[in-house]
């Protein structure tokens, strides 16, 4: 049996690459650590983490829930504490050379179609959630902080601007500056959408906090940083692979719903 890669270690616990049945897949062990209360906030995240990948099962950009991750896997700790998922194969977009000159707008739509089923990321300002498939398609993972909202309301499409506002800051850090294709810069679907009271507050007094605690109580490892450097260098851009590549027109992409007042 090949031995599992460690891919994150931090107070909360470990995320691994594993091979079952010769395929990689992705394993959570939330086991928490030294601090005291680590393991239950680690086992909750786990739970938040496992109820938005069952209610995006089969939506096209977003791992699965693998069938191991509730029968027995010899030498892993009970389902509380462990999650499995298919593995997605591509980079970071903190780490991608190459980018499809749609991929922007492929990644709205992504966002859009787990809104459609009523989950909302909460975690998208870290491009090392946002992943680059082999084939250029965008992924999302790490539904840690991800919610579920099954009758919508107020919360959710406030969540669901956030994680609109999100996509849009990777879009222009990517695309400015003549980094990008003409006119990728100006067409995202969550332009012109400010900052929720509760995202101003999370920067100014939450983040700080966040970031101290993340970079020394909890010395999260995760193999690579979570955005770019800003000298670069930055991705070299690809034909369209998505609606572009079909000749569809940008029009066609849903925009139902966004609320873009303040």
């Amino acid at each position: 049996m090949q031995a599992p890669e460690i891919q994150k270690v931090d107070a909360l616990g470990r995320v691994e690459k594993i091979w079952i049945g010769g395929s990689a897949c992705a394993r959570r062990v939330a086991v928490g650590g030294s601090i005291p209360g680590s393991g239950w906030i680690a086992r909750r995240l786990l739970v938040r983490e496992r109820r938005a990948l069952r209610a995006l099962a089969g939506v096209s950009g977003v791992p699965r829930e693998h069938p191991a991750g509730s029968s027995g896997d010899p030498g892993r700790p009970d389902d509380a504490a462990v999650l499995v998922r298919t593995w997605v194969d591509g980079l970071t977009l903190s780490r991608a050379t190459s980018l499809p000159a749609d991929f922007f707008d492929r990644l709205d739509e992504l966002v859009l179609s787990i809104h459609a089923r009523g989950v909302c990321h909460n975690d998208l300002h870290k491009e090392s959630n946002v992943i680059v498939g082999a084939d250029g398609s965008p992924w999302l993972i790490d539904f840690q902080l991800a919610s579920v909202h099954p009758s919508g309301g107020r919360a959710f499409v406030t969540r669901c601007r956030d994680d609109l506002r999100h996509a849009e800051k990777h879009r222009r850090r990517y695309t400015r500056d003549a980094r990008g294709p003409d006119g990728v810069e100006s067409r995202g679907a969550g332009r012109g959408i400010p900052r929720s009271k509760l995202a101003r507050a999370w920067r100014k007094f939450g983040k700080p906090i966040y970031v101290a605690l993340t970079r020394g109580v909890f010395g999260t490892r995760d193999g690579g940083d979570s955005q770019r450097d800003p000298r670069g260098p930055w991705p070299t851009w690809t034909a369209a692979v998505g609606r572009e590549a079909r000749g569809e027109s940008r029009g066609a992409r849903s925009e139902a719903g966004v609320d873009r007042s303040v």
